[in-house]
This record gives structure tokens, C-alpha cells and sequence, in this order.
């Protein structure tokens, strides 16, 4: 069995050491491929593959981990995790790990998360796949927290169905601290909660003319993030409520997936008989044998 470690921090980041660590611990064949740089927040992004000859990539050397091949690559973690699947690394892995993120990756900021647009990706290859992620805080940060519950997943994980992925998320606290190991449903907390418009330095005042956009025509917007402490009142089932109330927890996701919906599947029919009659296209009722005009 071969696993396949990557993250969106870099190559060279702690808590990628952290999980690779958890990986040898088990015995299995280990590689790690992740960016040279920082990705956070790349979710499934592969960058310009098209226009581009190849993916530069370069050899490193771990503490520790001085006998488990590591490199570097120029691209975000999806891309590494698709060159690992289709050869580019030795042998296809079996799972993939990524992590481990600095950064819980909980409700809708999971969609947009690197971390967990390498599992979704591995997931594309029918790979089983672990996004692991520790809620932010101060250094010291408890990297053995997750890692010790990843490394006690991956077993289970590896008996799951082809393309399963999960998602684990744990608060920074050493896990003898921690209230136990849950299975959170997807919540829908964002991390980025408003945005404040700063004007830029000796900009002129004034409003835009047009009021309904920002208040000046140039400037910065600056984010205002989930304070630590704020969401303890979250719905206790969901992921970002477990990991603010002191458990870690599980989420299994799914990527890319045809909606298959009856009300979805109404809706577009009407869709579609609105856009055929816009356009004179020809159109079909779901479900419908469509055969190609012969003229």
C-alpha cells in the first residue's frame, strides 16, 4: 500500500512533516509531493496546465524523514496530487493525505481550501483520500493532535469504498484535552464574515458615483475573520461546532457531481424550453431518447 502526502502550506511546512510522519508510523510506502510554496486557499485549482510545457519540481530532504522520498513541485496540491496518480512519482498511491493545515477547514471554507481540494482530487482517481486540518493558534501549535488521529484513520480508511474522502478537522489542543471524535455534518459558517472598505493612502475623498458599489473607486477591502472564541454557539452537530466546543471531528465530502434532483431536474426542463424557444435550438425532456437531425 502506498500513501501519498501532500499540503497547500509548502513542501517545507510543519505540519506536513507532522502527517508524513503519521504515514511512516504505519508502515505502508510513503512519497510526499506538495507545492514549493504556499497555496492556501487554492482549493481544486491545477493552474495553467495548458499553456505551460511542464511542472518544475525539485528534491528535498525532511528532518526526520531523511529516507522518505519528498519533492517540491511548481503548482498547487491538486496538480501534485494528479502527476502522483498518474506516475509522474514512482508507483500510483493508494491513499492521500493532505495536510496537515494550519487553519480548521470547516463549513463552506472547506469548498475553497487546498488541503481539501487535494483530497477531492485524489478522490477523482479513485484514491481514498484524508484532508486533515488544526483549528489556528499560537505556536506552540499541537501538530501530534492530528496527526496521532489521522494515523489511527487511515486502516478504516483504506477499507472504505474507492474515492471515499473524508475531512478532519481537531481544535489546538493536546488530545489529552480533547472531549472525544465525532462525525460532523457539513455546517455553513464561513470564515471570512464582512468586509470593511479602506480607502488607499492620500486617495482623494469622496463617494463612488455609483453608490450601490464600494465607496471609493480604488482601495482595499479588509476581511474581517472568525475571532477565536466567537462561534462556540454553532450547532453542536455540525464541524465548526464540534471543533469550537473541543472535539475533533469527521466529515465525509464528496467533489464534482451531477445533480440528481427532481425539483433540480424541473426546474431545467422549464430552463431549457425557455432557451429553446430564445434561441430556436431544439431541446428534449430528461429522461428523453435524443436522436441527431439528419439534415
Amino acid at each position: 500500500m502506498r500513501i501519498l502526502v501532500t499540503n497547500d502550506d509548502g513542501v517545507r511546512a510543519p505540519g506536513i512533516a507532522a502527517l508524513a510522519r503519521a504515514a511512516v508510523g504505519t508502515s505502508h510506502d510513503v512519497v510526499i509531493v506538495a507545492p514549493m510554496v504556499d497555496y492556501s486557499g487554492a482549493g481544486a485549482a491545477v493552474g495553467p496546465v495548458h499553456s505551460r510545457d511542464g511542472v518544475d519540481y525539485e528534491s528535498y530532504e525532511i528532518e526526520g524523514l531523511e529516507d522518505v522520498p519528498a519533492f517540491g513541485i511548481d503548482g498547487p496540491p491538486a496538480l501534485a496530487v494528479i502527476l502522483a496518480a498518474v506516475g509522474g512519482f514512482g508507483a500510483r498511491p493508494d491513499v492521500v493525505l493532505s495536510g496537515i493545515n494550519h487553519g480548521a477547514n470547516v463549513g463552506r471554507s472547506a469548498l475553497h481550501s487546498g488541503t481539501v481540494g487535494a483530497a477531492l482530487t485524489g478522490a477523482h482517481f479513485g484514491l481514498r483520500s484524508l484532508a486533515v486540518s488544526i483549528r489556528w493558534g499560537e505556536d506552540p501549535v499541537p501538530w501530534d493532535t492530528p496527526a496521532t488521529i489521522a494515523r489511527s484513520l487511515i486502516p478504516g480508511l483504506m477499507a472504505t469504498p474507492e474515492g471515499t474522502v473524508l475531512n478532519l478537522n481537531v481544535p489546538d489542543i493536546d488530545i489529552s484535552r480533547l472531549r472525544g471524535l465525532r462525525r460532523g455534518r457539513l455546517g455553513r459558517a464561513g470564515t471570512i464574515r464582512s468586509a470593511v472598505h479602506d480607502p488607499p493612502a492620500g486617495a482623494p475623498g469622496g463617494a463612488h458615483p455609483h453608490v450601490t458599489l464600494p465607496p471609493f473607486p480604488s482601495g482595499t477591502l479588509r476581511l474581517d475573520l472568525t475571532p477565536r472564541g466567537q462561534d462556540r454557539e454553532l450547532d453542536i452537530e455540525t464541524d465548526a461546532g464540534l471543533v469550537a466546543n473541543g472535539f475533533a471531528c469527521v466529515t465525509p465530502l464528496v467533489g464534482v457531481g451531477e445533480a440528481r434532483d427532481g425539483d433540480v431536474d424541473r426546474a431545467l426542463a422549464d430552463v431549457l424550453v425557455a432557451a429553446s424557444a430564445a434561441t430556436g435550438l431544439t431541446t428534449h425532456a430528461p429522461g428523453e431518447r435524443q436522436v441527431a437531425d439528419s439534415g
